[in-house]
């Protein structure tokens, strides 16, 4: 497809169908997916455990998606990278580096809210 054009672009259904086979791709091939979404399935069951407000309850689940979503990315770069670098390179390290990394801070910055957010529920 030639990016501005419209020929050739796929409907919504289609274009909905290529993101599940995305995520369901990820799911199957990338190791840190699963782990958020299984910390993501914990977060929600000490939700329910704890019995969250409506706003906590919102807090929680963009932090789950956020992150799941910033992984996804780093995935994303990940391939691309390769793709254009199937050999070493210096920059291309430096890329995947990055991308890593911001999801490492945004995993610590979630961490923080997610122990905010339950110890309220719990101090109150």
């Amino acid at each position: 497809m030639i990016p501005g054009s419209n020929s050739d672009h796929p409907d919504f259904r289609k274009s909905f169908l290529f993101a599940i086979q995305g995520f369901r791709t990820a799911v199957a091939t990338e190791r840190n997916i699963k782990v958020m979404l299984a910390v993501g399935a914990c977060a929600v069951v000490a939700g329910i455990f704890c019995g969250l407000d409506l706003l906590s309850w919102a807090v929680i689940l963009l932090c789950c998606g956020v992150v799941i979503t910033a992984e996804l990315l780093n995935t994303a770069v990940e391939t691309v990278v390769d793709l254009v670098s199937p050999e070493f390179h210096p920059l291309a390290g430096r890329a995947k580096d990055i991308a890593a990394a911001a999801v490492w801070v945004l995993s610590v910055l979630v961490a923080v809210v997610g122990v905010l957010v339950f110890a309220n529920a719990i101090l109150n």
